[in-house]
């Protein structure tokens, strides 16, 4: 039987037999034991479960289509038997329509396709010994109870070959491969052989055979039910357990029992929730610093003499706004804004320069220490030489090979896909004609349609909303023009972000399918890539408006800016864009996270209960195992990808604008914990098991999380020099609140707003600007709503930028150049002292190498000298027998 497996291994996947010569599955019934996890002998694992429609009693096809999938199924599983598979169907309890066929691997079909993968399995016990933290005391507190999820047994591992299958530790066939690396050999084998030949090409994998319908799901078996453990005394109910100590909402602040997940999900799984569980318990120490800030924001704001001045009825009441549309609006006085500029107060202060240097820092301690903890796993999970060893290539990859190429390492001819002119025409065919111009097209379009909003409804909004608002004069203060705005305009943002990720997805797979990528490493680093730029764009694209654009290129108003010629440019309050800032973060972080848990949580847990309730009305019934597992939804083919892609976005938010938004990682902090159990939950109740794969870490994310560290520090320093006001204020305090330019005798903020409003002459207004309302009071001049600090009218420049611009400029070019530098040393300084790999690390994975070749190497020698032991003797008895004297 080993022989002829190893004849049809991947380059032939067999050959297509004759109708006569097809092999079926053995068809047996249900035996009523609902927890079994064995064909109906009780002795032969189910390792995979294939589920098709009866071709006999479907009527939503013709008849030759019918005959053509059965014909495709009957030889695709003849081939599976073919590979050494042993194949029992069964037909459902609940709709005789619906076919179940059990996979079996026996013990020589998984030693072969183990060497095959070159997967890693144990030699020996791990003989090092391991220190105990001095923290270990207290992560006790939060870890789950060892006398429930017994720890795992460490051992030393190697690639498994079967020349040398009594060097490993073998204590019972059964379990030297466990469920999950049973799961994952079966996978490789369906994905891999061969249904049909069309044209000289051969189709095969189940994958294809899944999209055209021929099976309509395929998948490994949860081990229980979530709810109580098995009643079968052979299962572990890992799932159950699983459930209990870590999926349930009573376990939020108890640590993950990552092994334990790993074992029963495998690496891709549990390095996912390794990385989340890590960026959760980092984001404590942001959200402790953030809220620090954030009251140290709340308990100074009483004292901050700009905003009292604005609040001030003999200051700000005396100060008249000019309009901030043309004609339909009016003049107004800027103690409206007192409410806006209090809590601007909060956000706008030093404390907000202190936590964006802060959290410039963190990214970089929380990337590094990432590393090393990475590291550890890849060691502790065997993942270490992974890339190297076991990766194989991907059937769809296979499927369009034609010639090729000799490896200069391992002399190895590996099969290539056509040739690189070819295959790098394609690529930039897709990504650079194709993908990115459209996309910047289509961000640009939902922009400038989202300011166009902002300008036509403010216009509508300050003509009519203070006409129609009824109630107290708080209503008022609150309900002004902007926040209205603001707020509408953020919503409908989020829509149209929502909107175009359901677009961006699809082009995105499109795109990553046509390029073909070789291995299943590959295929997820392109498509990570590819999405992230799509949703980075996606997601920034309003707030780099705001925090960068808005308000910046307005004119005066004797001569504004206008869109298309028609729509005047939009200006921020008098305090700055960073309040709007802060609740476009709020809405898209909030609608986010409120949207991705209905989409990941809710919608499967609905279709589940009316699968589930449609069964049950049908039928009172004992039902399978395998039958349970088919009424949950299926993974999908990117698995946790949207989850990555989800955490990522939210660290962006996290990093790129913490300076208009302390309570981001505290935000975050809350949302990770529930993430966790959420995600938890979601798989061992509401999904199918996956098949478990191999991950050695978090692969294209590594490098995106590393761009946006850069990235963050330029965004907030440039929040804190443009968006914010802090700069401004600092040059006024320090160089214009006393003489030459200033009348005071010693720095203060007094005066401040006074200085920075400037004035413009109403008789200089443009009759296409010039509001309708009559002016009122003898005054002949207004104030303009942004900080443009011009010259007043009068002065030989009138109207021009005057020298607290400039002042104000150069500072803030300074204060962007000195933050940047001093942020990218400090960052450059604890990436060189902390290194990516711990040394105790390295040593373990040098002493395992060593330990591993000597075991190895010595089971060898024992076999020499026991075959050369008996060599030997045979020869001394050859030889006593030649020299024995005969009997006469």
């Amino acid at each position: 039987l080993v022989l002829e497996m190893n004849q049809v291994i991947i380059p032939t996947y067999g050959t297509m037999p004759e109708q006569q010569n097809l092999h079926a599955p053995e068809w047996v019934d249900f035996d009523d034991k609902p927890d079994s996890l064995f064909f109906k002998d009780g002795q032969r694992r189910i390792d995979f479960v294939l589920v098709y429609e009866d071709e006999s009693k479907k009527m939503t096809h013709k008849r030759t289509d019918r005959k053509k999938q059965k014909r495709k199924r009957q030889v695709y599983e003849s081939n599976l038997i073919n590979h050494g598979l042993q194949l029992e169907a069964t037909r459902s309890v609940l709709d005789e329509k619906l076919i179940f066929v059990k996979v079996h691997a026996p013990w020589e079909v998984l030693c072969t396709y183990a060497e095959v993968m070159h997967i890693k399995l144990p030699l020996q016990h791990n003989d090092l010994k391991t220190r105990e933290s001095s923290f270990n005391w207290f992560n006790t507190l939060f870890r789950v109870d060892e006398s429930i999820i017994k720890p795992e047994q460490e051992f030393f591992t190697a690639p498994f070959q079967k020349e040398h299958l009594s060097s490993f530790y073998i204590q019972d066939k059964d379990t030297f491969f466990n469920p999950a690396t049973r799961s994952r050999i079966v996978h490789f084998i369906l994905s891999r052989v061969e249904y049909a030949t069309k044209n000289n090409v051969k189709k095969f994998g189940i994958n294809k055979l899944l999209d055209t319908g021929i099976y309509k799901a395929a998948f490994p078996l949860h081990d229980s039910s979530f709810r109580h453990p098995s009643t079968d005394p052979n299962c572990p109910s890992e799932r159950y357990l699983l459930y209990r100590e870590w999926a349930h909402p009573k376990n939020i602040f108890k640590l993950q029992p990552l092994d334990f997940i790993r074992k029963y999900y495998g690496e891709k799984i549990g390095i996912y929730f390794a990385w989340l569980g890590f960026y959760t318990n980092m984001l404590t120490v942001a959200a402790v610093v953030g809220v620090g800030c954030f009251l140290y924001g709340c308990l100074t704001k009483d004292n901050c003499t700009w905003s009292q001045e604005v609040c001030d009825p003999n200051i700000g009441g005396n100060i008249i706004m000019c309009p901030q549309c043309d004609k339909a609006c009016t003049y107004w006085n800027l103690t409206i804004t007192c409410e806006s500029s209090k809590k601007l107060c909060i956000f706008d202060s030093f404390g907000t320069l202190v936590f964006a240097v802060f959290m410039g820092i963190w990214v970089t301690f929380f990337l590094e220490f990432w590393k090393r903890r990475q590291a550890e796993l890849e060691y502790e999970w065997d993942t270490v030489e992974y890339l190297e060893q076991e990766e194989q290539v991907r059937p769809e990859y296979e499927a369009r090979c034609t010639h090729t190429v000799m490896n200069e390492i391992t002399q190895v001819r590996n099969i290539l896909v056509s040739d690189y002119c070819y295959r790098l025409l394609q690529w930039l065919n897709m990504n650079i004609f194709l993908a990115f111009p459209w996309q910047i097209l289509l961000i640009i379009a939902s922009v400038v349609g989202i300011i166009v909003y902002r300008l036509s409804v403010f216009l509508v909004f300050s003509a009519t909303l203070s006409q129609h608002i009824s109630g107290t004069e708080a209503i008022r203060k609150y309900l002004t023009p902007q926040t209205a705005t603001s707020v509408t305009a953020s919503l409908i943002s989020f829509v149209v972000i929502m909107i175009l990720n359901i677009i961006y997805e699809k082009v995105a797979i499109l795109i990553t399918d046509f390029e073909l990528p070789r291995t299943q490493t590959d295929y997820e680093n392109s498509l990570t890539t590819k999405m992230f730029l799509f949703q980075f764009v996606n997601y920034y694209s309003s707030c780099f408006y705001i925090a960068f654009f808005k308000g910046k290129f307005v004119g005066h108003p004797g001569s504004p800016v206008y869109w298309l010629g028609k729509y005047r440019n939009e200006e921020c309050d008098p305090g700055g864009c960073l309040l709007e800032l802060t609740t476009q973060l709020a809405i898209i972080v909030g609608g986010k996270a409120i949207w991705n848990n209905i989409q990941e949580v809710l919608l499967p847990l609905v279709k589940n209960l009316i699968g589930r309730y449609s069964a049950a009305a049908r039928s009172e019934k004992v039902v399978p195992r395998w039958e349970h597992d088919y009424h949950l939804q299926p993974i999908g083919k990117l698995g946790l990808f949207y989850e990555y892609l989800e955490m990522v976005i939210q660290f962006g938010f996290v990093t790129l604008f913490v300076a208009s938004f302390p309570l981001a990682p505290l935000l975050a902090l809350i949302n990770n914990m529930l993430e966790i159990r959420l995600d938890a939950w979601k798989l061992t109740t509401q999904f199918r098991r996956m098949v478990p794969q191999k991950a050695q870490d978090i692969g294209a994310w590594q490098p995106i999380l590393q761009g946006i560290a850069i990235l963050a520090v330029v965004t907030n320093a440039m929040i804190i020099a443009f968006t914010s006001d802090m700069i401004p204020r600092l040059v006024y305090y320090w160089s214009f609140s006393v003489p030459p330019y200033g009348s005071h005798s010693s720095h203060t903020m007094k005066g401040y707003i006074n200085s920075t409003l400037s004035v413009f002459n109403i008789s200089d207004f443009k009759n296409a600007s010039k509001p309708f309302s009559p002016w009122f009071g003898n005054q002949t001049t207004c104030r303009q709503v942004y900080r443009d600090l011009r010259y007043p009218p009068g002065h030989q420049h009138q109207y021009e930028h005057n020298m607290y611009y400039w002042h104000v400029t150069a500072a803030k070019l300074a204060f962007i150049i000195v933050l940047e530098h001093v942020i990218y040393f400090v960052k450059f300084i604890i990436s060189y002292v902390i290194p990516d790999v711990s040394q105790k690390t390295k040593s373990k994975v040098k002493r395992e190498k060593y330990l591993t070749q000597k075991l190895l190497h010595e089971n060898d020698l024992k076999g020499v000298k026991k075959t050369m032991g008996k060599t030997a003797d045979r020869i001394v008895k050859g030889t006593d027998s030649t020299f024995q004297p005969k009997d006469d």
